[in-house]
C-alpha cells in the first residue's frame, strides 16, 4: 500500500499526529455535557495560546490512532506513551498490522524497536534503529520538530487568524470539560517554508488550508486534536497504482498532565545507527 505509506507519513506532519465529528466517535466522549462550559476566552485567542499553554504543563501521557484507508484495504495504528512537553523528550509504544514497535526521543534522536518479523529489518543483528535528527536536518533532511515536538500540532496555531477559528460547543473527555474548535490551518504552515513540500502538501490534499478540530480544557491545554485528511496520489511517483483518493482520520489525545517522565536511550551497543540511509533516501523518522 504505497499510498498509504505516504498518508501515513503526512499524517505523522500534521498531528500527529490529528477533523469533523464529535468525540463520542472516539469511545470516551460525551457531547454536550452540561458540566463543560464554554471557554470564555475568545475563539482565536483562546487556539492561538494552545500550544503555550500546553507547553507550560511539563509533561503529559498521551495516546494516538491513525486509520488510513486506500484501495478499498484499511490501516489501523494505535499508540500510547509518555512526553515531556518542554524537551520533547517521549516514550510511545506502537501497534499495527500486529507489530509493535517502541519508539523513544532523547535528546533530538529517535530510538526505535520492532517486534516479531519487523525485527529483522535492523541492521546489523540489533535491537533498535537510531536517528540522529540533528544530523539529518542538518543534511536537509524534513521533519525533525515534529518528532522531537510532541506539542508540535499546536504550534501551528500560534499565528491563525479570527476567520479560522469556530468554536462549535463543548464536550467532556475522559471525565475533562472540554471547548470544541474547528480551525482552517494554512498548508504554508505545515511546510515550515520549504516551498517543494508546500506545493506537494497543496497538490495532495487540493487544498490550500487544513482543517483541524481541537479540544482545549479549562486552562487552555491541548486535550484532543483530530485531522481527516484526503489525498490525491502524485501520478508520476506512483506509476500504475491508479487515481483513488486516500483517507487518514489521525486522533491526538493528551491526558495527566504532570505525570512522571523517565525515558533513556538504549544500550549503544544494542543500536544500529541509520541516520545516513534515511538522509540519502529521504524518507525520515516519520
Amino acid at each position: 500500500m504505497s499510498k498509504a505509506r505516504i498518508t501515513s507519513a503526512l499524517a505523522v506532519l500534521v498531528l500527529a499526529a490529528g477533523p469533523t465529528g464529535c468525540g463520542s466517535e472516539d469511545g470516551n466522549g460525551k457531547g454536550g455535557d452540561a458540566e463543560a462550559r464554554p471557554s470564555a476566552t475568545p475563539p482565536v485567542r483562546a487556539v492561538q495560546d494552545a500550544y503555550r499553554k500546553t507547553v507550560a504543563a511539563g509533561t503529559a501521557k498521551m495516546t494516538v490512532t491513525s486509520k488510513v484507508v486506500a484501495e478499498g484495504q484499511a490501516l489501523t495504528a494505535h499508540g500510547s506513551g509518555v512526553a515531556d512537553l518542554k524537551d520533547g523528550t517521549s516514550r510511545v509504544t506502537l501497534t499495527s498490522q500486529g507489530t509493535t514497535v517502541e519508539q523513544r526521543v532523547v535528546d533530538g534522536v529517535v530510538y526505535q524497536k520492532p517486534s516479531g518479523t519487523q525485527r529483522g529489518t535492523v541492521p546489523d543483528g540489533k535491537t533498535w534503529t537510531k536517528i540522529d535528527l540533528t544530523r539529518s536536518a542538518k543534511n536537509g533532511s524534513a521533519g525533525r520538530s515534529q518528532v522531537s515536538d510532541p506539542a508540535e500540532p499546536v504550534r501551528y496555531l500560534k499565528d491563525i487568524g479570527s476567520e479560522d477559528v469556530t468554536r462549535l460547543g463543548t464536550q467532556t473527555l475522559d471525565g475533562t470539560p472540554t471547548t470544541h474548535y474547528r480551525v482552517s490551518v494554512p498548508v504554508s504552515a505545515l511546510s515550515q517554508g520549504t516551498a517543494g513540500q508546500e506545493r506537494e502538501l497543496r497538490r495532495q490534499l487540493g487544498t490550500s488550508t487544513l482543517p483541524l478540530e481541537l479540544w482545549l480544557d479549562g486552562q487552555g491545554r491541548l486535550r484532543q486534536e483530530r485531522v481527516r485528511l484526503t489525498l490525491h496520489p502524485l501520478d508520476q511517483k506512483t506509476p500504475g497504482q491508479g487515481n483513488a483518493a486516500v483517507t487518514s482520520t489521525t486522533v491526538l489525545r493528551f491526558s495527566d498532565y504532570g505525570t512522571e517522565v523517565r525515558v533513556g536511550a538504549p544500550p549503544a551497543g544494542d543500536t544500529a545507527d541509520v541516520t545516513g540511509k534515511m538522509t540519502r533516501t529521504g524518507t525520515g523518522a516519520g
